[in-house]
Formats: C-alpha cells, structure tokens, sequence
C-alpha cells in the first residue's frame, strides 16, 4: 500500500477524518480503539486519538454512526460503532464531491503549464550625478 506522508504540521481536515472512519466501518461495526489501529495501518497514524473519539461521538450526533455497549465480550464494557444508512449516504456523496475537485484539479494541471516563477531583480534607479 503507498503511504503519503503529509508535511510536518499539516494534518487531515475533520472531513478526511469522518470520511476515514465512515469508510472503515462501511460493512463491519468496530470500536473506537480498534478504529485508530487501521487508521494507522492505513497509514493515518497522525489523527489524536482523542480527535478520533470526539469525532466518533460528532458522527453519532449527526445520524452517521450508531452505537451501542458491547458487554459480551470479557473485560470492561465497549462502546461499539456502526455506520448508519445515512452515514453510507454523506460517504457517497463525499467521495463524489471529492471526485469532482480531483477532475477539476487535474483539468488545471492539464491546461496550464506548469513553468517555474523565477524572481525578477528590482528595477534599478539611474546614477544621479
């Protein structure tokens, strides 16, 4: 898998965040400390995992996830979270937005080209005598 890595400093928008969760969790229901693990081995080892977890309960707010206490399993209790039609829904429609500017990206690069702004020296003043 190719693994960008973003300038130091520059981190995923909350957007990429939720998109990242909602993709992960198209088809299978998992927990928050699961989630920040394959965000990692996706190579998004740079969301907080706090900003995971806060972003997950925005998420649920917003009718994209659902959760609930997964007490089955030993040890304490889990907060398991699942992706709701309309979560499936804001993902379509993201990937499709995102798309979009991709294209209109790739269109600009494609028409205009790309030549390297070389500074000019300042203008000089005439000698006065």
């Amino acid at each position: 898998m190719l693994s960008i890595e973003p300038p130091s400093g520059l981190r995923p928008s909350g957007d990429m965040l939720t998109a990242h969760l909602l993709a992960l969790l198209k088809g299978w229901t998992a927990y928050g400390y699961d989630l920040v693990q394959r965000l990692d081995a996706a190579g998004f080892g740079d969301y907080n995992k706090g900003s995971v977890y806060r972003a997950l309960r925005q998420m649920e707010a917003l009718g994209l996830v659902s959760s609930h206490w997964d007490t089955a399993s030993e040890g304490p209790a889990r907060r398991m979270y699942t992706v709701t039609p309309y979560g499936l829904t804001f993902l379509q429609s993201w990937l499709a937005i995102f798309d979009a500017q991709r294209k209109a990206l790739e269109g600009l690069l494609n028409a205009v080209p790309i030549t390297p702004i070389t500074p000019r020296s300042p203008a000089r003043r005439p000698r006065q005598p």
